[in-house]
């Protein structure tokens, strides 16, 4: 009788776990199942890149059915769990409600943008998070643009063109340096935004940036953003945000239109369904073998898992963790089901790389060897193309990298991809170009 190994969740965890259950488990007496909201891995260091236009969003992503060979790949989400019964209840886009049996279960959700009880933050500001978010903001930023060279009014035209940033993190610098990079290559053809200039504002709630990493390099890197004009507010947080205004916890009232706020991570909210024990900041808690106790056969990797660290304390949510916890879940699993032996955790990090835009990082590699500049990029490059799952997708991302040098940044505003219009006149008379169906 097969037995069956479910793995909630398609990120970096994932999908790296059922691909090494594939190496490792006999195709006859096993059947892996993934489950996920989408059908594709997206490769989130990369990501502020592709809001940038660096790189085709495309390539950024890879197809699960090209990652994996024999996993049967579930589209929809886990809304629930039985462990007495040992079942997950999986519900499609379509509404459809099924029980899926295991034997062995993967927890890898994965993390969303922590949110936090800012006045007017769920209404105006977006995250960075997803490729949606990514897309969403570039057009933003054109829009912003747009809307800024057209207007007639300085005030509005200050709050089109003030962009701020809330969170001092890997996420939140690399976003920052791109997009600003982009909005700065790109505002050359909007005459009077240009003379009227843009800002870029950090708001960092401790008191330095890149806590994870030697305070040198973050000093570099404040210092590099520092002067491309990037006004970075330490010690300060958002007390409100409003459609075109944000106030300081300084008391400062700032006009503005763009809030990114990408101020650390949280555990996917499907979590809460799977009747498994959380922590504080509500992770699965895990041993060494990232096993689940009390509950026989389940374990979780990534965001979602409070991973040991073999350094102490607990591992951060980056990708390569994410990767080598995947890894030895799936040969724990796969001794569960008598394929080799049990193992634990022993990764230790190799490193951090931070890339500042314009043919400048900062990399903390092991052995305390530090880079800044011009050498941190070539290697974060270098990194990020031996990372990218497939060869297909490596090529590409070079491809894009190598065309994109001797070429202006496109800045066509596509919103209006996947919002079809119906086939309804009346739409087209009020310029719906934007409005999805229905």
């Amino acid at each position: 009788m097969a037995h069956n190994v479910v793995i909630a969740g398609g990120g970096f965890a994932g999908a790296n776990a059922a691909r090494e259950l594939e190496r490792i488990l006999p195709k006859q007496s096993t059947r892996l199942v993934l489950v996920n909201d989408v059908n594709f891995m997206l490769y989130t260091p990369l990501l502020p890149e592709a809001a940038a236009g660096m790189l085709e969003p495309r390539h950024v992503v890879t197809p699960l059915r090209d990652l994996l060979k024999r996993t049967y790949l579930r589209m929809g989400a886990v809304s629930g769990h039985d462990p007495v019964a040992r079942t997950v209840e999986l519900t499609t886009h379509d509404g459809e409600v099924e029980e899926l049996p295991y034997d062995q279960l993967l927890v890898a959700f994965g993390s969303v943008s922590r949110s936090l009880p800012v006045p007017g933050l769920d209404q105006h500001a977006i995250g960075f998070k997803s490729l949606a978010d990514a897309i969403w903001i570039r057009n933003h930023l054109v829009e912003t643009l747009e809307e800024a060279n057209a207007t007639e009014d300085p005030a509005r035209r200050e709050a089109l063109l003030t962009y701020v940033f809330v969170g001092g993190g890997y996420a939140g610098l690399e976003a920052l340096a791109e997009l600003q990079d982009f909005v700065a290559d790109a505002i050359q053809r909007y005459p009077r935004a240009r003379l009227h200039g843009m800002k870029w504002i950090l708001v960092e709630a401790a008191g330095r940036v890149l806590p994870e990493i030697d305070a040198g390099l973050a000093e570099y890197a404040c210092g590099e953003l520092r002067g491309r004009g990037i006004d970075i507010r330490l010690g300060t947080t958002l007390n409100r945000v409003e459609a075109d205004r944000v106030e300081l916890s300084t008391g400062e009232s700032l006009p503005a239109r763009t809030v990114v706020w990408t101020a650390g991570v949280t555990p996917h909210p499907s979590l809460r369904a799977m009747q498994l024990p959380l922590d504080e900041r509500g992770r699965v808690p895990v041993d060494d073998h990232l096993a689940v106790a009390g509950f026989d056969g389940v374990y979780a990797a990534g965001d979602c898992a409070a991973v040991p660290d073999p350094d102490g304390g607990l591992c951060p949510p980056t990708a390569q963790h994410a990767i080598r916890q995947a890894r030895v879940a799936a040969r724990n699993i796969a001794a569960n089901l008598g394929a080799g032996h049990p193992e634990p955790f022993t990764y230790r990090s190799r490193g951090a790389f931070v890339n500042l835009g314009r043919y400048k990082a900062v990399a903390s590699i092991p052995g305390g060897v530090t880079l800044s500049g011009f050498p941190a990029w070539w290697a974060a490059r270098t990194y990020h193309v031996s990372q990218i799952p497939g060869a297909a997708r490596k090529l590409r991302a070079v491809a894009d990298w190598t065309i994109g040098l001797p070429f202006n940044r496109d800045t066509a505003e596509v919103g209006s991809i996947g919002h079809p219009r119906p086939l309804r006149e009346e739409v087209y008379e009020r310029g719906g170009s934007h409005r999805p169906l229905g």
